[in-house]
């Protein structure tokens, strides 16, 4: 804000006045406001402030003058006009000398120029200058408004700000990735997007030329090998969107106007990664509603769908498996008070469609996925006859780089592939939906489950319908159930174990990690219990069958 010194002294009332000291430093030195000062100075003259003095109470004593204009320079004024031809008849040597020494402008002007009539025109000069500076911020905050109301991109924003301010600009993201720049230095670019190497230095205090202006307190200040930019954060909605980047040439260009159009440039972009965020949040929405429309609602393949699904970015002419999964964390309750634990799981939504989005980019497979209730729901473009190869690629993928970023978490995967017409994406995600519910009742969560895998439990399930076989199957296991609950251990689990390696003793000691003395003594223990053998092919079989349909309807909704 204010003038330059030159504006002032070729005002009409300062014609008679004669500058001593600091021509060279007329353009570059501000004013904000004019006062007549006399001794004492104290803390009466603020900075940038252009003094007038009659040097009244000075005309017998040069000593004191001259600490008088010395106490004037120190204050940080812009200038000291004394007044010369009654108190002050010539500004005595000792004190150009002074003037000289600290580059001040020192002017003197005729005693009959009244200081009323100065401070007026000064002042008149000031809010003249002002009110073209706020003319033109409103202008330019006017023509950013319009620029992103009407669509225009942050290479439009620059554009804008760089025509007022004549300094080379440039708006990154949060990732701090350059999105834009107007003549901005692109080698400072390459390093900041670590696409070149270079050391990026950053300042504890900014270089400003004032602290008045409340962004100068928001500046950060890099050197970038041996160049130097500057960095205001971008807010909105209170989150960090991105940075604008500028490129000085020295401090002093980082006027009052020049951070009041910053200023109206923060705003800009602000409101345009708001209006980007809401255009991106829509889209998300009507993706998510579409994939659960698809997965969820009985629909054929009409033309209107496909054309929404093309406008939408999907190609549902395509083979599409459908994967359904659920995710836990392992020993929750013992980290329900970990705050990293809690930041996982509210965070966890976005690894996973990060590292869905990832996978499907490596494998060049298109992906639609979307989140509902707690299981996250994806269609996997694939081929026919290797569907589970390909799903299984793709969940190898998903789940090593999910582990490396998020422990204790477990995954339940369930697959489907509908094959021919109909209900294609509905028949899909139901067969997805059942091999997971099948899989998780039995054993709980971890591996995948593909539908084609279920055949034998989803039979068994048809079963847990009639009463009389449940009980009957209630009956075999009461005893090793109560014995499981009772010692703490499971029998359950290890009579599957060692029908699932065949009777084979050593591979099922070896799985359980357990003595072989052990497992004979537990398997023993099965077969006082139940009352059956389990050498005995048709006991063997009952009771995997009685335990498989325990499961089942253990774990039911």
């Amino acid at each position: 804000m204010g003038i330059a010194m030159q504006d002032i002294v070729q005002l009409n009332i300062m014609e008679e006045a004669n500058v001593i000291t600091g021509h060279n430093h007329l353009q570059d030195t501000m004013v904000e406001w004019v006062s007549v000062m006399e001794v004492p100075v104290e803390n009466f003259v603020r900075k940038h402030e252009f003094v007038l003095t009659t040097g009244i109470g000075c005309a017998d004593d040069p000593a004191l003058f001259e600490k008088f204009v010395q106490d004037v320079i120190h204050s940080g004024a812009s200038a000291l006009t004394i007044s010369t031809g009654r108190h002050i008849l010539d500004v005595p040597e000792r004190v150009v000398e002074l003037a000289e020494a600290s580059n001040f402008i020192l002017i003197d002007i005729p005693w009959k120029v009244r200081f009323s009539d100065v401070i007026q025109e000064v002042i008149d000069a000031i809010n003249r200058e002002n009110e073209w500076e706020r003319l033109k911020a409103e202008e330019l905050r006017q023509q950013l408004t319009d620029c992103v109301l009407s669509g225009g991109s942050l290479k439009d924003i620059l554009a804008l700000l760089h025509q007022n301010i004549k300094i080379p600009v440039a708006i990154s993201d949060q990732r701090q990735i350059v999105r834009a720049n107007y003549e901005f230095d692109t080698e400072v670019i390459d390093v900041l997007n670590g696409h070149a190497n270079g050391e990026i230095q950053k300042l504890d205090k900014p270089e400003v030329p004032l602290d008045e202006h409340p962004l100068y307190h928001h500046l950060d200040q890099y050197y970038v090998n041996d160049k130097t930019c500057y960095e205001l954060s971008i807010f909105s909605n209170d989150k960090k969107q991105g940075y604008l980047l500028f490129e000085p040439e020295k401090p002093e260009d980082l006027s009052w106007l020049t951070m009041n159009a910053l200023e109206h440039g923060l705003t800009a972009c602000a409101l345009y990664f708001l209006t980007e965020n809401a255009i991106e949040t829509t889209e998300i929405r009507l993706k998510d509603n579409f994939i659960l429309d698809l997965a969820k609602e009985k629909q054929e393949l009409t033309t209107k769908i496909l054309s929404k699904g093309e406008l939408l970015g999907y190609d549902l002419a395509k083979s599409y498996a459908c994967i359904v999964g659920d995710f836990r964390t392992i020993d929750l309750e013992e980290h329900e008070n970990d705050r990293s634990m809690q930041s996982s799981l509210h965070s966890l939504n976005y690894y996973v469609q990060k590292e869905i989005t990832h996978a499907s980019q490596q494998l060049n497979r298109k992906t639609m996925s979307t989140f509902d209730d707690g299981e996250v729901i994806i269609f996997i473009e694939t081929d026919d006859f290797a569907y589970q190869e390909n799903v299984n690629h793709f969940l190898d993928m998903v789940e090593r780089r999910l582990h490396d970023q998020l422990t204790n978490l477990d995954f339940a995967w369930g697959v489907g592939f509908h094959r021919g017409d109909g209900n294609v994406f509905y028949e899909s995600y139901q067969q997805a939906r059942t091999a997971l519910d099948i899989h998780t009742r039995q054993y709980g969560f971890g591996e995948r489950t593909f539908f084609e895998e279920t055949r034998v439990n989803r039979l068994l399930l048809m079963l847990t319908k009639d009463n009389q076989v449940v009980n009957h199957v209630q009956e075999i296991l009461k005893p090793l159930v109560e014995y499981d609950q009772k010692r703490k251990t499971d029998l359950i689990q290890t009579f599957m174990t060692y029908q699932k390696y065949k009777g084979n003793v050593s591979q099922t000691a070896r799985a359980l990690n357990l003595h072989r003395q052990s497992l004979l003594y537990r398997l023993r223990n099965i077969e006082k219990l139940t009352k059956l053998s389990l050498v005995d092919a048709d006991d063997s079989f009952l009771l995997e069958f009685s335990v498989r349909l325990w499961m089942l309807n253990q774990f039911k909704d």
